[in-house]
């Protein structure tokens, strides 16, 4: 069984300032760009940052990580949605 990219991806894309594409992922790891592709899709804290058009103008997402915050608050009650009924006029 193959070993899981996920996490090298999330750690190559924090270290990137700037983003990678999907090229630019799949150079890094020798793989090619559609098996990155489908395997960015389930890695957490990925983002699309913004498209650039390359040589032949094809859109290309650039992806981005976002940093876990070590020092987030959890919820104190669970939000339960509750009903309000709202009074409708009676027409005559």
């Amino acid at each position: 069984m193959k070993r899981s990219r996920h996490q090298a991806i999330r750690d190559l894309l924090l270290a990137a300032e700037d983003g990678l594409t999907i090229n630019q992922i799949a150079e890094h790891f020798g793989a090619g760009p559609k098996t990155i592709q489908k395997t960015i899709k389930g890695v957490w804290g990925v983002y699309i940052d913004r498209w650039t058009v390359p040589k032949r103008g094809q859109y290309s997402a650039v992806f981005m990580c976002i940093e876990p915050l070590l020092d987030a608050p959890h919820p104190t009650e669970r939000h339960l949605p509750q009903t309000q009924w709202q009074p409708t006029e009676r027409r005559a």
